[in-house]
């Protein structure tokens, strides 16, 4: 069974702010991916088929499919890891999450389910407001 990861996605407001920045990332660099200093043990459990969950604003929002994990150097010579990252952002439904440093193993029975095709985010709410309707539980 593949094993996710959780992640704060700092500095973006929304699924598509994070879009916008790993579009640019993607232009740069020809490949989508997040850059941390630790390297999982578990790495082969990860690229069988495992995702990155991005935490947005305390709310887990999204999700990325991790198909490689590799070691880099930074611009000082450091060792870091690189998570290679699918192109393709899958919303999941929206579930609360306390903040918390670096990328943590994610357990199965953690994962909110993805979107589906007839599953929708629109209230007709402006989406600050919508959140903190979900964070209070009315939503």
């Amino acid at each position: 069974m593949p094993l996710n990861l959780i992640k704060l996605s700092v500095g973006t407001e929304t699924p598509e702010t994070l879009e916008v920045f790993q579009a640019q990332r993607k232009r740069d660099h020809g490949v989508i991916f997040h850059q941390t200093r630790m390297f999982p043990k578990r790495r082969d459990e990860i690229i069988a088929g495992g995702s990155i969950y991005w935490v947005i604003k305390g709310q887990i929002r999204a999700r990325q499919l991790v198909t490689d994990i590799i070691r880099v150097e930074d611009q000082d010579g450091r060792s870091m890891t690189r998570f290679i990252l699918d192109s393709k952002l899958v919303l999941v439904h929206n579930r609360r999450h306390r903040a918390f440093q670096g990328w943590r193993y994610f357990r199965e029975e953690d994962v909110p389910p993805d979107l589906g095709e007839n599953d929708s985010l629109d209230h007709d709410l402006p989406e600050d407001m919508a959140l903190e309707l979900e964070k209070l539980g009315l939503l």
